[in-house]
């Protein structure tokens, strides 16, 4: 993009031209109670680091959230199309949507404007008649619940490290330090990855939030 003052044409800054992406690691796994969400927080614009704390666990439900990667505008607006949907329903039905409802409402927008919509979605939470679960959207809006699922530019360098380690019947504190380890592993690796560690417990009881500063991270090397 070229823009013109005083008759001279010069390039816009990648700062100020580029589209603001949420490449990124996000990640979700369910136990018995019910799921563990983790994110970083680092948003960029090309390479320049436009926020180093976003928040990309979205709540659409009281019971419900999503882990946002992609466009941050795309998936900004796809989770509040999805929040007010919920609403909606629960207010005609007086019951508390379901995951699965939530994720196909996800699963919907994405697939239908899959020519023109960046975004790469987790959705995850806890109803009465699943429990925990988690489902995850990649590009294109396939739908498939998993024990766990990563996502983002830094989920290329942790597939073997989550193979490898996960667990079937993890106590939510295995979670905990499962999804941790492999955020952190992934902000070391990749370079669209920074910031902190955004960390969310969801059970039948509501959602837990916990932080992990930049200063404080996980490391896996003797100094």
């Amino acid at each position: 993009m070229s823009l013109c003052q005083n008759d001279i044409a010069y390039d816009a800054p990648e700062w100020l031209t580029g589209e603001h992406m949420t490449g990124t690691t996000i990640m979700a796994v369910e136990f018995a109670d019910g799921v563990v969400f983790g994110a970083d927080s680092r948003t960029s614009t090309g390479t320049y680091v436009a926020n180093r704390v976003t928040d990309k666990l979205t709540q659409v439900s009281d019971k419900i959230y999503c882990c946002r990667s992609g466009s941050a505008a795309d998936t900004q607006a796809i989770a509040d199309y999805v929040k007010l949907y919920l609403d909606l329903q629960e207010n005609e039905t007086n019951e508390d949507p379901t995951v699965e409802v939530a994720s196909r409402v996800f699963q919907m927008l994405c697939y239908q404007n899959r020519d023109m919509l960046s975004a790469s979605i987790i959705c995850a939470g806890w109803d009465k008649n699943k429990g925990g679960q988690v489902y995850c959207l990649p590009l294109g809006g396939m739908c498939v619940r998993m024990p766990f699922a990563i996502g983002g530019s830094g989920s290329t360098y942790i597939y073997g490290h989550c193979d490898n380690t996960y667990k079937e019947g993890m106590t939510e504190e295995q979670c905990l330090k499962f999804v941790a380890d492999a955020v952190a592993l992934a902000m070391h690796r990749d370079g669209s990855s920074g910031g902190m560690i955004r960390l969310a417990v969801l059970t039948k009881d509501g959602c837990k939030r916990l932080n992990i500063p930049g200063n404080q991270l996980p490391t896996f090397w003797s100094k």
